[in-house]
């Protein structure tokens, strides 16, 4: 397991890209707190961040690699445009997918609904270069304090992971949820 720093992936972008897109788990930063990664079209991978964070059943977030593709893959009702307007910035944004080929079925257990992210962090423009969904979700065991800095980081996650780009402490809180599935917006604060 590597401590990379944002120079260091972009320096060896094709080497950690295909780590990736092989279906290694990662840790990276994002505008709020560190977040577990994986190709989010990867059943297996899904499968690995679910057992590690004893989460096997609620859906998990992805950072999309633009805002075509949510309005590509996803049901985007009118009200749902000046939130996307808003990306890349610390919100969660559910909707109701339209592709459900966009990603494994793993990601959302073949829900409805999937949550966005496009964080407002360098890390959002490398989602765009490799032109895949990543699934994104705290750096933690659920229901465990989520990771701001190296010290936060259970050994058991750590121990999984192929790589972890490290920038410091973070400050943040976890992305506010905005569903825009439903008939109505409901923001969901934490």
């Amino acid at each position: 397991m590597d401590i990379i720093s944002k120079d260091e992936f972009l320096v060896e972008y094709d080497v950690f890209a295909k780590k990736i897109q092989d279906g290694k788990l990662f840790i990276h930063p994002t505008d709020t707190i560190y977040g577990i990664g994986c190709s989010a079209v990867n059943s297996e991978a899904v499968n690995a961040v679910r057992d590690l964070k004893q989460r096997h059943m609620t859906p998990f977030s992805i950072i999309v690699p633009s805002k075509e593709w949510i309005y590509e893959n996803c049901f985007v009702m009118t009200e749902a445009q000046m939130w996307i307007d808003k990306l890349p910035g610390p919100f969660t944004l559910v909707f109701r997918l339209k592709n459900k080929n966009a990603i494994a079925k793993e990601v959302n257990n073949d829900a409805e609904t999937i949550g966005l992210r496009i964080p407002d962090n360098w890390f959002s423009e490398e989602v765009a270069r490799l032109g895949i969904p990543i699934v994104t979700t705290s750096a933690n065991i659920t229901g465990e304090p989520f990771m701001t800095t190296m010290d936060d980081l259970n050994p058991a996650i750590k121990s999984q992971m192929e790589f972890i780009i490290y920038e410091g402490e973070k400050n943040g809180r976890p992305s506010t949820v905005v569903n825009l599935a439903g008939p109505h917006v409901l923001v969901v604060k934490r």
